[in-house]
């Protein structure tokens, strides 16, 4: 018989690459018996990425959820592991070195085993403080190599990726395959060369079924000497998530490797419970494309995690579209198309902006700034308008080393707008900040929690944390639950029913309630709709989404009176998981401020005019 094979459950990334959130903390603690009794688990995935964020949204505590989740696996000797995102930590943007190290103190207290570490551009230099933190916290510290196809990602170049790591103390390599675009032979040829340098050193890998080639890669790499294999379970494996259990279990024992066996009873149990947490709230944030390999995929390699919150995007993108299009009397665009407009546009941005890994961020990033084109050009305007600060930090090099070259017309435009490229340490950019978010929490009142997780938990989610402090978050996510449900379970005869809508004539605009057959209407079913001019000029919202005066406690928010000058910061719209800042068309003083942070905000919407912002010309 061959090697011993273990396996690992990314429970977090199989919900999460499926749909937007994870299940709460009740429902995991509910769940965890369940797994531990499959008897087939050496690790369980509990937490990172986007769990914190995600249990921030619900408007409950990440800490109370990690400490209460990893607890029962701890206890049945069960290793849990976490995905960090080295110099951006839990979120999308960078993060200080004294946050960074902070975080694993306090999920190691928490009882998280093992950090899962990438850097979305392969700089080793921003994955290897984490090494340095993970062992001082006393962590495991698994390194990931994160696997792309392109001219750069070459087999030779992940080799001498994965033999520096080791050489810096890195205890395990993770071989991420997050869009399941590696090929097979060149997987397994990647960790035969990492076992035939370091054959000590454990090798788990990670991969998404998208594409289809996932299943070979995972026979390929344990022929070459893998130690750990991430699987899911149904009903969230295959599509944008992992490879099942039972097909993964079955292959390999066919092939002569020694397996785990699995307990059958407990595996419907949380077969089961994964459905009922579907049918609780969870599956309203879950497409059904989403359960659907596509070999679409291969072409513009976006990560299986990314594609759950990219399929609710594309719905609020799609509207936003078809809004610009009803306004002239254009056909409507179909999210078929748009995909497909968006995986050429990928293709066609990624090469230009250095061939970046498609991992979190930088996968979001791609998309995010190939979606804004698309959006763009759909509205008859040129491509590169809207670039998000974060994206040009990339671009720039402020998170790290692009793999390949950037587009000459992105660096022409680079040196129009008077940006400077960074040749340095990343890190150096962004400096410690926990005294600061302690000074704000004294101010507040707020508790700086056990293992000061609390201070932990704002410093690295600001403006998350804020609307979890204040009720707003618990609020906004009940009632788009309530919303969808609404939208799930609504009769068909509920469209037709009369609805008001303002309509535009000859630039006057107009309310009309609008209905199908018979229907006697009120007299003032269309009225001429007035209101108010504000004094000054307007300035609207240039994309949907959430509206934020600042994006961390760094940043001073404006307020009623200030006086701006063209080009200044004036607000960010939250949308894709980008804050995308909103600077002045002109010059002028605001008179006032009524959106409130977190208020979610239409495209075209007036951010500066009556009520909401009015800015005097001076």
């Amino acid at each position: 018989m061959k090697k011993e094979i273990k396996f690992s459950l990314v429970f977090r990334d199989m919900w999460q690459s499926a749909g937007k959130y994870v299940p709460r903390v009740d429902q995991l603690v509910k769940v965890a018996p369940a797994i531990i009794e499959m008897g087939c688990f050496a690790r369980v995935e509990t937490n990172g990425g986007g769990f914190e964020q995600v249990n921030l949204l619900f408007g409950e505590n990440p800490n109370k959820a990690v400490r209460e989740w990893t607890k029962p696996f701890h206890e049945a000797g069960i290793q849990t592991h976490m995905l960090d995102r080295a110099l951006n930590g839990l979120r999308m943007s960078p993060v200080p070195a004294d946050v960074r190290k902070l975080f694993y103190k306090v999920k190691k207290a928490q009882g998280t085993d093992i950090t899962r570490t990438f850097c979305g551009l392969n700089d080793i230099r921003n994955i290897a403080p984490s090494i340095t933190y993970a062992h001082e916290a006393g962590m495991i510290s698994q390194c990931s190599l994160c696997i792309t196809h392109s001219p750069i990602h070459t087999v030779e170049y992940y080799t001498d990726m994965a033999l520096k790591l080791i050489e810096l103390g890195a205890d395990e390599i993770c071989i991420k395959d997050m869009a399941g675009i590696g090929r097979p032979v060149s997987l397994g040829k990647i960790v035969a060369n990492i076992k035939a340098a370091h054959p000590e050193i454990p090798v788990q890998y990670h991969s998404h079924a998208g594409p289809g080639f996932n299943m070979a890669s995972i026979l390929e790499v344990c022929e070459a000497g893998c130690d750990y294999i991430d699987v899911g379970m149904e009903p969230l494996s295959w599509g944008t998530g992992h490879a099942d259990l039972l097909s993964v279990q079955a292959m390999l024992k066919d092939a002569g490797f020694k397996v785990p066996e699995i307990n059958m009873e407990a595996y419907m149990k949380v077969r089961a419970l994964i459905q009922e947490f579907m049918d609780d709230f969870l599956g309203l944030y879950i497409s059904p494309k989403n359960r659907l390999m596509n070999s679409l995929l291969i072409g513009p390699g976006l990560p299986g995690g990314m594609m759950g919150s990219l399929m609710a995007d594309l719905e609020s993108n799609l509207e936003s579209i078809n809004k610009y299009k009803a306004k002239r009397n254009l056909p409507f665009m179909k999210q078929d198309e748009l995909l497909i407009k968006l995986f050429n546009e990928v293709a066609y941005v990624w090469p230009r902006v250095g061939y970046p890994p498609l991992v979190t961020p930088f996968s979001q990033y791609v998309k995010n700034l190939s979606m804004m084109n698309v959006m763009a050009m759909e509205k008859g305007k040129e491509r590169w308008g809207m670039i998000a600060d974060d994206i040009w930090h990339m671009l720039l090099g402020k998170a790290g080393k692009l793999p390949g070259e950037l587009a000459p017309e992105i660096v022409e435009k680079a040196e129009r707008e008077g940006r400077k490229f960074f040749n340095g340490n990343p890190q150096d950019n962004y400096p410690d900040a926990l005294d600061k978010y302690r000074k704000l929490m004294k101010e507040n009142k707020w508790e700086l929690g056990e293992d000061d997780e609390e201070l932990f938990e704002y410093a690295m989610h600001p403006a998350q944390y804020e609307a979890y402090k204040s009720g707003k978050a618990k609020e906004d996510f009940l009632a788009d639950v309530e919303k969808r449900r609404a939208e799930r379970d609504k009769s068909p005869l509920d469209d037709a029913k009369p609805k008001t809508l303002t309509v535009q004539v000859d630039g006057q605009a107009y309310r009309v309630t609008v209905a199908y057959g018979d229907i006697d209407l009120p007299a003032s079913a269309t009225e001429k709709v007035t209101a108010p001019v504000g004094e000054g000029q307007e300035i609207a919202a240039p994309l949907e989404g959430k509206f934020f005066l600042t994006k961390n406690a760094q940043e001073t928010p404006l307020k009623v009176g200030d006086k701006v000058k063209e080009g200044d910061l004036l607000c960010y719209i939250e949308a894709m998981k980008t804050y995308n800042a909103i600077r002045a068309e002109f010059s002028g003083t605001v008179t006032a401020i009524s959106v409130n942070p977190g208020d979610s905000v239409s495209e075209d919407a007036v951010l500066m005019d009556n009520g909401r912002y009015i800015c005097k010309t001076l």
